[in-house]
């Protein structure tokens, strides 16, 4: 009894010292066309220490890449009762306040956001956004506690956009109940154009910066459709309100998921035709559906998180890899999309896989755990050693899919794995393992996947594609692509010289010794000028194969490359084979089973 009520008394004690330590900030905007952030915390109700070591994370959740936000921050200063205090940095993201023992202290820093991408701050004389991550710092050993957050606009600006919580009677001011809310709530200020629609009983507020040629009222029903479709999976919509973060560029992409916000990157005038708006349309259905996979639904190691390291998972295929698939499986549920080309879509997404070296020499669970040092930082190599956990899991999720359909006669989907393993989570209040994840497939299938893991998951097994789409009464196999025609094995960037940017495995190329980086001077001694002479540009596929002089040969002939090594001209010779790549060609069976019919119905839900 004693124990018991020492805990609970530290625990009330935790919670009182919780309450009475106040931390705010305040953001403005002094000199935006320089790309800055003024930030101003203030901080009450500390403890008496010596010091308070302020953080700043890392990197932010979602993105998994050490992105190192501290190198951003400039003219750190701190100040106690109006005068300064010493300040020291102890690490690449702590910054130490010795404050005396004094109960509270205000700290002024800049931060410097340039980088255009849905992960990272960028400010600019048009509008800022922060990346909160990158913006805010949190006082070591509180990251449970409380926050409030004012923007102070600047000049004309007049909107603020967030999925943070306002604080009544306080223009532009918002409240945080911890630091993970916070550092999961991107903010929008300028002068975005909103609009709002409803879905599932929640308010959903889109927040377009950069222009573009949108159809706002086509926007609010094709989005609430997409809303209303990943809701009926999971039974719920655990939001109370929602924010659509879109920035409109030239060229535009990407999106980060957020608990009840999203950034997405678009490009302002590729909603007009009918590619470019399934296109945007695709990255809503990727980015909502994260708000259950992942942000609830989530592996282990994803939450709570630590932002001074990295977080270890081998679940990126299914947080990330069916995520990729069931923007597919809402799209066509939501009428965006029709059969066939769910179809090909997915069947391009297989082809991808089956067509990467790398998908030979890494599995989907090690993709997930070198995340932090592959996925984001590839290099000329990558493709040959490594897989995108992305478009591995999407195809590991219609396998998966398609088995459990297949093995309950169309009575069950994943779809019931997802929404069983989201409830699990809410009981459990944490995420799950891997292990946990397989059970519930077996559960709910009521067959084994120890084979289909070792296969598929943690080995890099050739995928038996046309098995699993003939349960779905789909005839599908694979051919060569450009049977017959010679085949080097590699890519070119072109800018005032040739040069080769990527060498396949076990190609001509890469046989023979071509490097990434050699500069091509001739083929069969005709110069790269007269190759190129007939060549349109820009070309970001351009192959060697597609150069005149080559296009022109058969399989099995000898083509001599001239390049240019480290100054040094070398001469290759390269034997021409057919390219190993594939496509998949898949259709729908008109004499498809009973059985059939109805894994095909459960598989895609229409």
């Amino acid at each position: 009894m004693k124990k018991i009520l020492g805990a609970a008394l530290l625990l009330t004690l935790t919670m009182a010292a919780k309450s009475q330590v106040k931390i705010g900030f305040e953001v403005s905007f002094k000199e935006p066309q320089a790309h800055y952030a003024e930030v101003e915390m203030n901080m009450s109700g500390i403890a008496a220490k010596d010091y308070v070591d302020l953080k700043m994370p890392v990197w932010t959740p979602g993105s998994y890449l050490v992105r190192e936000f501290g190198k951003n921050v400039e003219s750190f200063t701190a100040t106690i009762n109006g005068k300064p205090a010493k300040v020291q940095k102890v690490t690449k993201n702590t910054w130490r306040v010795y404050n005396a023992k004094a109960a509270a202290l205000k700290v002024n820093y800049r931060v410097y956001a340039f980088e255009i991408s849905v992960r990272t701050a960028f400010i600019d004389e048009s509008h800022a956004f922060l990346s909160s991550a990158g913006i805010f710092m949190y006082p070591a050993g509180m990251i449970k506690n409380p926050s409030t957050v004012k923007i102070v606009p600047f000049g004309k600006w007049d909107k603020v956009s967030t999925g943070l919580e306002p604080v009544a009677g306080q223009k532009f001011t918002y409240h945080a109940s911890d630091f993970d809310i916070l550092f999961d709530s991107p903010i929008e200020v300028g002068n975005q154009d909103i609009f709002e629609f409803m879905a599932s009983g929640v308010k959903h507020e889109v927040a377009m910066y950069g222009g573009g040629n949108y159809d706002k009222e086509r926007l609010k029903v094709d989005m609430a459709k997409i809303v209303e479709q990943g809701t009926a999976i999971f039974g719920e919509n655990p939001n109370k309100h929602y924010t659509f973060i879109v920035h409109n560029y030239a060229q535009g992409g990407g999106g980060l998921e957020h608990l009840n916000s999203t950034v997405l990157g678009a490009s302002r005038n590729a909603y007009g035709s009918e590619r470019g708006y399934k296109s945007f349309l695709s990255l809503v259905a990727h980015e909502y559906f994260h708000l259950w996979n992942v942000k609830r639904l989530r592996p282990i190691a994803l939450g709570p998180f630590d932002y001074d390291n990295e977080n270890y998972t081998t679940n990126l295929w299914t947080a990330e890899g069916f995520t990729s698939y069931y923007e597919n499986k809402l799209l066509i549920r939501a009428g965006a999309t029709n059969q066939t080309t769910f179809l090909n879509d997915l069947i391009g997404g297989l082809g991808t896989v089956i067509n990467t070296p790398g998908s030979k020499f890494q599995s989907a669970s090690s993709s997930s755990f070198d995340a932090w040092i592959i996925g984001y930082r590839p290099n000329e190599n990558s493709k040959n050693s490594s897989i995108s956990y992305y478009s591995k899991g999407e195809v590991v999720g219609m396998l998966m899919d398609l088995e459990i359909a297949n093995a309950t006669k169309g009575a069950k989907s994943l779809d019931d794995v997802m929404k069983a393993m989201y409830e699990q989570g809410k009981v459990q209040k944490r995420g799950y393992t891997d292990a946990e994840f397989k059970a519930m497939v077996e559960k709910i299938s009521g067959i084994s996947f120890t084979n289909f893991w070792a296969k598929y998951i943690d080995g890099v097994d050739d995928i038996d594609f046309e098995k699993f789409f003939a349960y779905a009464g789909i005839d599908a196999k694979a051919e060569i692509a450009s049977p017959n025609k010679p085949y080097t094995g590699t890519t070119l960037s072109v800018t005032r010289s040739v040069n080769i940017s990527g060498v396949s495995r076990n190609s001509p190329a890469w046989i023979q010794g071509l490097n990434v980086n050699d500069e091509i001077l001739a083929l069969d001694g005709s110069s790269i000028n007269e190759e190129m002479r007939n060549i349109k540009l820009p070309n970001p596929g351009l192959t060697l194969e597609a150069l005149p002089t080559i296009a022109k040969k058969q399989v099995g002939d000898v083509v001599e490359v001239t390049v240019k090594r480290d100054g040094m001209e070398k001469k290759i010779s390269l034997t021409l084979k057919e390219s190993p790549n594939v496509r998949i060609k898949a259709s729908y069976n008109e004499n498809a089973t009973a059985q059939q019919l109805a894994v095909r119905k459960r598989w895609m839900g229409v």
